[in-house]
């Protein structure tokens, strides 16, 4: 194969990726322009700018990450379905059929587990967390609709091509380096350290956002890296045994429970 040819290939295997992550990104927008409140509009800008900049800052890191992620899971053997060379011929779905059953069943569980452990934690950040997932009460139809594109879309697809296909990618690819670049692969300590470090970054990546609505406590910071973390965990292990699309779609059932008991408060209020 010619360098002219491999690097072909690697150009339209990242951009497929690329695109994969950018209706995501559309969603965030969208949202953040529809509901942020003209008196949390930073000065200087205006609701349309703010949802610009944010769009843009996420596309930067989603370019970063689908480099990263296209050069390094290759090399360790991490699985995409869209980003080799067969996935783009147009076999994905034959591919992923047979992972979903699983990738369902586990989101669908690690959204469960994070709900009734959100309901262990609320007596330790209940004075600092006054609405959270369990307790909030300015919920409307609306507000859960509109949020459930970014739930699904960016949850879902984006942010498992940041933190999984790029980042944890990239720790793996580190990690085999570093031990020797073993012709097996990377061993499970490699990887375990991956998926943990990556899911702890998942879990500290959702701080400033939270540091914006209410003042961060050691107990609330704590509680939010612990329950994305544990999340995190479970969706970088499907990443390791099955594919990023499997991780995809746990990540989108994960998100059904959520939305679901956002739907129900909201009707028992």
């Amino acid at each position: 194969m010619t360098e002219t040819t491999v690097n072909t290939s690697f150009v339209k295997r990242f951009s497929v990726m690329l695109l994969a992550g950018i209706p995501g990104i559309l969603a965030l927008m969208g949202y953040i322009y529809l509901t942020t409140p003209s008196i949390a509009v930073p000065a200087g800008l205006s609701p349309p700018l703010l949802a610009v900049f944010s769009g843009v800052n996420s596309l930067l890191l989603l370019v970063v990450a689908c480099l990263l992620g296209t050069y390094a899971a290759p090399q360790v053997g991490l699985q995409s379905y869209l980003n080799d060379r067969e996935g783009i011929g147009g076999r994905i779905w034959r591919r992923l059929r047979p992972e979903v059953g699983l990738a369902v069943s586990l989101g669908a569980f690690g959204g469960v587990l994070i709900l009734l452990l959100d309901v262990a934690l609320s007596p330790f950040v209940a004075q600092d967390l006054p609405q959270s997932a369990i307790g909030a009460t300015d919920l409307t139809v609306a507000n859960v609709l509109a949020y459930a594109p970014v739930r699904f879309l960016y949850g879902g697809i984006t942010e498992e091509l940041l933190l999984r296909f790029g980042l944890m990618s990239t720790l793996t690819f580190v990690g085999w380096y570093v031990t020797g670049r073993r012709s097996d692969g990377p061993g499970p300590w490699v990887m375990w350290v991956a998926i943990v470090v990556s899911a702890a970054l998942f879990g500290i990546g959702h701080l400033p956002a939270l540091a914006q609505s209410v003042e961060l406590t050691p107990a609330l910071t704590v509680r939010t890296i612990l329950l994305n973390a544990i999340a995190g965990v479970l969706l970088g292990w499907l990443y390791w045994q099955r594919s990023l699309e499997a991780a995809m779609v746990a990540h989108v059932a994960f998100h059904v429970p959520l939305v679901v008991l956002s739907l129900v408060q909201v009707a028992l209020l």
